[in-house]
């Protein structure tokens, strides 16, 4: 059973919709969001609103590169709920990711606006 056949037969899954986008865009920066839409299973303007609200928190920076947006991950952010906030977004891409997919992708980790200009990068697999 694979992981879209296993969500229609639960109902649900330990992430949200949120993650899942998180997830996806680290893999690959560059993803259509078209693209991120089937993958998590939601509609194109639902993840049109969660990159927004992500934009809006601090937890993704959204760049034009040409025709095409280019999504850079806080990597340092914690999650928001009291509960598991002393784990950062980083720690979760890490958790979840495959090994040896995007070989020699990286997604950089900046810190918001504001902030330190700190740049490191990780390994976007």
């Amino acid at each position: 059973m694979d992981k879209s056949q296993e969500k229609e037969a639960t109902g649900w899954t330990f992430l949200t919709n949120h993650a899942h986008v998180l997830i996806l865009l680290a893999q690959n920066p560059e993803r259509v969001l078209r693209e991120v839409a089937t993958a998590v299973g939601i509609t194109e303007r639902a993840v049109q609103r969660i990159v927004s609200e992500l934009e809006h928190e601090g937890y993704i920076q959204r760049s034009k590169e040409g025709r095409k947006n280019n999504y850079t991950l806080n990597l340092k952010r914690p999650f928001r709920h009291p509960i598991e906030s002393h784990v950062s977004i980083g720690e979760l891409v890490r958790l979840v990711q495959r090994p040896a997919a995007g070989v020699g992708a990286t997604t950089q980790d900046v810190r918001p606006q504001g902030g330190a200009s700190d740049v490191s990068e990780m390994p976007a697999q």
